[in-house]
Parts: C-alpha cells; sequence; structure tokens
C-alpha cells in the first residue's frame, strides 16, 4: 500500500496532493480539520476547512486566504479528491477524506461520537487507512452519557443557588463552554461568561447554534443577584483578580481527565465533572472499526496503549510522531498512569 500521507518536518503531508494536514509551521497549503490552537496555526499561505468552521477559524486566526467545502462537498488537488466529513468534536471540526487511485484515507483530526447539538454530529467514513487521535486511548477512559452530567452540573447549580453561593464552573473557551451552555436549565439563574468565552459564544450562534442567554459580570446590576450565578471561565481564571467579585463561591471543573483520581484535588477545586470533547476507550474502537481500515495510524495522545491493542487485536497499527495537544492533552502527562506492558483483559476494561 502506498504512502499518501507522511510526516514531515512542518507537518502532516499529503504527497500525491501537495498540500498539509493541520501543519505545525508555515507551508503553502493547509487542510484544517478545526480551530484548536493545536490544529489551526498563522502563516500557511492557503487553507482548506468547512464552511461551518470559518467564522470560528477567521475569528482566531484574523485575516487568511481560506476556500471552504461544505460537509461532504469534494474537490481535487493534483489528482487527489478531497472531502470534509463531521467529526462531532468542535464547530466545524471534521474528518479528511483522500481518494487516489482508489485508494482511501482518513485523517480525523479530533472526534467524539456522542452527538451534542452544537456541531454537526460524527460521521463514519470508511476508507482503507484510518489517521486517529487517541487523546483518551486507555480503557480507564468510559464517559456516562452526556446527560447524566448536564443533571449533575445543574444540580450542583441548584443547590449553591439555594445556598447563596455563585457557582464558576472551569472549562475549555471554545468548544467545552458552548456545549455547556446547551445543556444547563438556564431558569435556575443568571449565566455569566468570562471575556475569552462570550466571543466564542457569539460565533456559536451566527452559525445558527441555540445558546441561552449570557451575560457579562459588568451587565449584572444587582450584585445579589451574582450569588445565584453560573460563571463559566477557563481555567486561566482560577486564582486570577477577575475572581475576586465573586466572594463565597462554589467551583469545579469540566474535562475528562477527572475521570482519574486526584485530578480535582491537583486542579484544587470543590467538584469535578467527566466532560470531554473527545472520544473515550470505547468509542476510539468503535471509530476505528466503523471505518473499516485495514491500517490504523495513531497520532497523538496515549499513542503506545492503542497501537498495542490494535496489534494484538490483529489490525496493522503504527503511528505518526506529531506537535498535535492542546491544553486537554497537555494534561495527559501528568494525569495519565503509565500504561502496563500487557493490555488489561476485557474483564479488566469493564472494571476500570
Amino acid at each position: 500500500m502506498s504512502e499518501m500521507v507522511i510526516v514531515k518536518k512542518d507537518g502532516l503531508y499529503c504527497v500525491p496532493g501537495d498540500f498539509y494536514i493541520d501543519p505545525w509551521r508555515p507551508v503553502d497549503r493547509a487542510v484544517i480539520t478545526h480551530a484548536h490552537s493545536d490544529h489551526a496555526r498563522t502563516g500557511h499561505a492557503h487553507y482548506l476547512a468547512t464552511a461551518a468552521g470559518a467564522g470560528i477559524l477567521r475569528a482566531r486566526l484574523g485575516p487568511i486566504s481560506l476556500d471552504t467545502l461544505a460537509y461532504g462537498e469534494t474537490t481535487v488537488r493534483n489528482g487527489v479528491r478531497l472531502s470534509l466529513h463531521p467529526a462531532g468534536h468542535v464547530l466545524g471540526s471534521a474528518q479528511l477524506r483522500m481518494e487516489y487511485r482508489g485508494e482511501v484515507w482518513v485523517a480525523s483530526g479530533d472526534y467524539k461520537l456522542e452527538a451534542d447539538g452544537t456541531c454537526q454530529a460524527f460521521e463514519s467514513v470508511p476508507c482503507d487507512t484510518f489517521i486517529t487521535e487517541s487523546t483518551f486511548g486507555m480503557p480507564i477512559y468510559r464517559w456516562q452519557p452526556q446527560a447524566e452530567i448536564f443533571d449533575d452540573i445543574n444540580a450542583w447549580w441548584c443547590r449553591n443557588a439555594d445556598e447563596g453561593r455563585t457557582s464558576v464552573l472551569f472549562c475549555y473557551a471554545f468548544g467545552k463552554a458552548q456545549r455547556i451552555l446547551h445543556g444547563l436549565e438556564a431558569d435556575i439563574g443568571p449565566i455569566v461568561c468570562h471575556g475569552a468565552v462570550e466571543p466564542l459564544n457569539q460565533l456559536y450562534r451566527a452559525a445558527g447554534v441555540a445558546l441561552p442567554r449570557t451575560l457579562a459580570v459588568g451587565d449584572i446590576t444587582d450584585k445579589s443577584s451574582l450569588r445565584r450565578a453560573l460563571v463559566l471561565a477557563p481555567p486561566s481564571a482560577a486564582g486570577s483578580p477577575w475572581m475576586r467579585r465573586f466572594g463565597d463561591y462554589s467551583d469545579a471543573f469540566a474535562s475528562g481527565w477527572m475521570r482519574l483520581r486526584g485530578s480535582r484535588r491537583r486542579r484544587g477545586v470543590d467538584r469535578g465533572f467527566v466532560l470531554s470533547d473527545h472520544a473515550d476507550w470505547p468509542g476510539l474502537l468503535s471509530a476505528i472499526e466503523a471505518s473499516r481500515a485495514s491500517r490504523i495510524i495513531v497520532t497523538h495522545g496515549q499513542i503506545p496503549t492503542m497501537v498495542r491493542w490494535l496489534q494484538q487485536n490483529g489490525l496493522d497499527a503504527g503511528a505518526f510522531d506529531t506537535e498535535y495537544g492542546g491544553e486537554e492533552e497537555l494534561e495527559a502527562v501528568a494525569e495519565t498512569p503509565a500504561p502496563s506492558n500487557a493490555i488489561p483483559s476485557e474483564a479488566q476494561q469493564q472494571d476500570a
């Protein structure tokens, strides 16, 4: 099987198409799977991305030469037929399908399988070679249905409001914050968003995503109403002077890393909600199986565990050394236990 995609010093390179996929250094032609900063960087001469993600991409990168495709629409570059398909990760996120001389490769970018109402739901794309992320590629990572997590968040907020304490929920500003907003019971109290979150909310609304009304702290004239408020803020706001205005508050953190013991303690928050915009272990395996690919290439996250498991289950699996890894992925270094030499049995995985 020919190597349609290889790793070069600037990023993942499609050889016959002469373009890069989410390159980490400036290149002439870049196909961008989504607008998180580890996948979408400045300095490229020409960009290609989804029409759904164009607003976010321009807002984050500034003036760029950008061409867009609707999901499923095709274009041809040097004989390679390209199309972008929903990844279910954040607004505008996509998997890149590349077809050349009868061979099909798919680069997944980042993805999750559970539809959340804030972005196009994940779509399985059959291929010969599947390039997959593995941020949470260990059997211990198994997510509850998001409806149960939102019930827990709303109950925590309601309890704090009844006790006259502001609820501060730390979460990543792009994607996670909007997903949480979409799942809130907005009648519990006012919803306040940090200045890093609100511009992204506006872009989601402009794209047709329904979000409840949100306020800036300065919009609240009756300071007593803050005691019933839910505040969404990025992790960088923790311990900052901006937090002092909330007085006696209860705080929490929403992330897939909250699945691990010690994560909440390390963060120093009252509550941890296990909510990730990446696929968990069963989701990764399900996506790989649905791709029907005979070859799997893992790009970032828990690479050794995922590659070893795939190989032990009879698949042709390997890895690409990339520079992907946003804030969530980088936490894996501190949070995730080192894998053992043996993949847990199915029974052990169920108990994890």
